[in-house]
């Protein structure tokens, strides 16, 4: 019975503990001539409805691969879409010919290496591989 009971309490730390999350922080490379969006700025970029920063300089939002944790809470959380309806809305887009969805760029460190080296670019990452490469101007806590 004991031995049941612990493996139950085991298996809801970690249930609990895929459910936390981390920050996730949106970057941008170092010169860009704004210091923070919102979170409607960056959902509107992400979703295809503006195709520029608010300066007017032309956006390019990239995605994490599919599957990541990053990229779920991102989609959840700003374009408030779990990862089936951020397909489906993308798959739509494309079928009218209304609109190409930003590219899977890849991780973390493939993120922030696109938006250390390309102005336009616009991405996300977990905020600890945040570094003096990339500008964070949007937290998702």
């Amino acid at each position: 019975m004991k031995k049941s009971i612990r493996l139950l309490a085991a298996t809801i730390m970690l249930g609990v503990a895929s459910f936390t999350w981390a920050e996730v922080a949106v970057i941008v490379h170092p010169s860009a001539g704004f210091d923070s969006l919102t979170e409607e700025e960056v959902s509107r970029l992400f979703l295809g409805k503006s195709k520029s920063f608010p300066a007017g300089a032309s956006a390019v939002p990239v995605n994490q691969n599919e599957g990541s944790a990053t990229r779920d809470k991102f989609n959840e959380t700003v374009c408030k879409k779990n990862a089936s309806q951020y397909k489906a809305y993308w798959s739509q887009l494309v079928f009218t010919g209304k609109g190409t969805p930003p590219k899977d760029a890849g991780d973390d460190a493939a993120v922030k290496a696109l938006g250390a080296a390309n102005p336009n670019m616009i991405g996300y990452i977990d905020s600890s591989a945040v570094d003096a490469s990339v500008k964070v101007v949007y937290k998702i806590p």
